[in-house]
């Protein structure tokens, strides 16, 4: 009976914490599509557009960590909440700027929110699961967060026709709000009640951060994380939509629907990837990740019409499915009472990729071109596989399972 009450509570702290993170990243994904058309309207260059899409991942890369051991020390509710107002004010004052320098320090603030947001919900997802459905959870979670991402497009694109390219980022504004008053009203509190753990009991911040640091695992990961938001922000978010505008001609409502194809796919895939990193471990599933990922920035090099287009958003879509077990992988590596730190150090150096992928993609893709700029990115994804494929232990599954026997 104690087990069953245990799941249902499990359940229904998934449950708020998706819908918390989908009613967030609604938002962020209706300013997805215009971001680079916005900062183009001050009349920079796309190396220019790259910034403005980095520093707001500059802003997670700095508040990462303190957010984990936020929620590590004051609660992961009112860290979460707190990171909606961050958010919400950082995305009003960009549909108010006045000039380019506003916009970048606008979304640095919109990305400081973020890093404090998502780490936060991320770290409750960590709690409530255990290792033998970690990625299913994980994956449900990452879902919804795509899924979302995903259709915000659709209705940014729509929004900013009607409204103009300021307009989207109001929206993100009041759903951020939204967002935290759900966190606030409905998600539990996941915390542990400190206990020790072992002799020693659990690692201090810097104890548990370098032994993260040192482990073969967890950095070969993420190396693979690092890729990923690498090629999402600078690849999808920066060069993608611009390559879509400038090569095939479409609008930024079209541009929407091509990645609302790419959520649809998330999560028509999402559980079996997490089943299957369940039941044969988490690499089972990353690996595969890679190469559909590889795959899918191929496909949008080459892409000169709408349908190749399409068909290589749905690819990353189905990537994103299977890469969804890398959290659940962090997770496992995890020190006893810093699941949050843990959260905030793998979020900071996936989010170093967040930083330098739209500037080096974006200075690529003036200077090569877009073709060669998203090629690129394909070739990242295969290359850093390969240490992970070949060093990393396995930390779930049946493999996973039997070393720790």
């Amino acid at each position: 009976m104690r087990a069953r009450l245990d799941a249902l509570r499990a359940n229904r702290a998934l449950q708020w914490a998706c819908i918390v993170i989908a009613v967030n990243q609604l938002g962020f994904g209706i300013v997805v599509p215009v971001t680079p058309i916005y900062a183009r309207s001050f009349g920079v260059t796309e190396t220019a557009v790259g910034f403005v899409v980095a520093i707001y991942g500059l802003g997670r890369l700095l508040f990462n960590v303190p957010a984990g051991n936020a929620a590590d020390r004051y609660g992961r509710r009112p860290t979460i909440l707190v990171g909606t107002i961050v958010t919400s004010a950082g995305s009003l004052l960009c549909g108010l700027a006045e000039g380019f320098t506003q916009l970048l320090f606008f979304r640095l603030i919109g990305g400081i929110g973020a890093a404090i947001v998502i780490t936060g919900v991320q770290t409750v997802v960590a709690d409530i699961a255990t290792r033998e459905n970690r990625s299913r959870m994980m994956a449900t979670y990452q879902a919804f967060f795509t899924f979302a991402v995903g259709v915000g497009p659709s209705v940014g694109g729509v929004v900013a026709l009607w409204a103009g390219y300021r307009a989207p980022f109001f929206a993100f504004a009041g759903l951020a709000l939204a967002a935290g008053v759900l966190a606030i009203a409905q998600l539990p509190e996941s915390r542990p009640v400190a206990r020790a753990s072992g002799p020693a009991g659990p690692l201090a911040p810097s104890g548990a951060t370098r032994a993260l640091l040192v482990n073969v695992g967890f950095l070969t990961l993420s190396a693979i994380t690092f890729v990923q938001f690498f090629n999402r922000t600078g690849g999808i978010f920066a060069v993608v939509p611009l390559a879509g505008v400038e090569r095939i001609g479409i609008d930024p409502a079209t541009m929407g629907l091509a990645l609302t194809a790419a959520s649809v796919c998330n999560i028509a895939f999402v559980g079996v990837a997490g089943s299957l990193a369940d039941r044969h471990g988490r690499k089972a599933a990353i690996v595969p990740g890679c190469v559909v990922g590889a795959a899918s920035f191929w496909g949008f090099s080459f892409a000169t019409d709408y349908p190749l287009f399409v068909l290589s958003a749905i690819l990353w879509g189905l990537s994103g499915a299977f890469l969804a077990a890398s959290a659940a992988y962090t997770a496992d590596l995890a020190p006893a009472g810093a699941v949050g730190l843990t959260m905030g150090v793998y979020r900071t150096l996936a989010d170093l990729g967040y930083v330098i992928g739209p500037i080096t993609l974006g200075y690529l893709a003036e200077t090569m071109g877009s073709a060669a700029s998203l090629s690129s990115a394909a070739w990242l994804s295969l290359l850093t596989m390969v240490p992970f494929l070949l060093f990393a232990p396995e930390t779930g599954g049946t493999h996973g399972r039997a070393r720790r026997a």
